[in-house]
């Protein structure tokens, strides 16, 4: 694991960006795996800077989404699909119909989550998956105690990360209680990883996933097991991390 140490959340994005675009000049494909929330906007805020000045295509990339609310249409405001569209793909000229996002409003939802590991791996994969990590360890929205093993899968979110996600929406009674993830085997089979960590909200978190040790009540602590995840993070994230195995690398 290699850990980029960045002065605060803008340099955090702008470091992001510069990793992200790095890989994409240098592929003829690519696919990515795409977070929400608040920690990728200012990484997307980048990347739409830079096409409108320089141009870079996405004419390439395939996309997926790591997570949709169950019950929210396509069109809701807070729904994923909507944030993926105001955030980034209508600002870019990356090709609709490779941008993939689970459907939260399908009939047969078992069936949703199967089709969409089987169409990652029909492109051959995930190239670079972006993370963030919840204070509780969550990754997408695989809470703890979610098996190691998991695919793609319905879960109930937890009440931190409803009461995280509550600012979005009118009242924490309007934040969904359910939702489609990519599973953490799927997220561990990508290429690459890049986990995104800012603010003192995750100081703890950013603590324990450095510790290193590996626990299903801690799903960020499977990154440890992955040979090739970088993490960007802000000096007030950084503050109860010490000494760490990992390679460290200052901005």
């Amino acid at each position: 694991m290699k850990l980029i140490e960045v002065k605060d959340y803008q340099e955090m994005s702008h470091v992001s960006a510069d990793y992200l675009l790095s890989k994409l000049k240098n592929s003829e494909t690519l696919t990515l795996g795409l977070a929400t929330g608040g920690t990728p906007q200012g990484l997307y805020k980048e990347l739409i800077r830079d096409h409108q000045q320089n141009g870079t295509s996405y004419q390439h990339v395939s996309s997926f989404n790591l997570d949709e609310y169950i019950g929210l249409t396509a069109d809701h405001p807070n729904s994923y699909f909507h944030y993926m569209n105001e955030n980034l793909f209508k600002h870019i000229d990356i090709d609709p119909a490779r941008t993939y996002i689970p459907s939260g409003k399908t009939v047969d939802l078992e069936k949703e989550c199967k089709a969409y590991d089987t169409k990652i791996q029909s492109l051959g994969g995930i190239d670079l998956q972006i993370l963030g990590i919840g204070s509780n360890g969550h990754v997408g929205f695989n809470e703890p105690g979610t098996q190691f093993g998991s695919t793609t899968h319905i879960v109930e979110l937890a009440p931190s990360t409803r009461e995280a996600n509550a600012r979005y929406f009118d009242s924490i009674e309007d934040v969904p209680t359910h939702a489609i993830t990519m599973g953490i085997a799927s997220i561990i089979k990508s290429k690459e990883i890049l986990l995104l960590v800012s603010g003192k909200a995750k100081q703890e978190a950013l603590k324990r996933l450095m510790e290193g040790k590996i626990s299903e009540d801690f799903p960020a602590s499977i990154l440890n097991k992955h040979e090739h995840v970088t993490v960007i993070a802000d000096e007030e994230a950084l503050a109860l991390v010490k000494t760490s195995a990992c390679e460290r690398v200052n901005m």
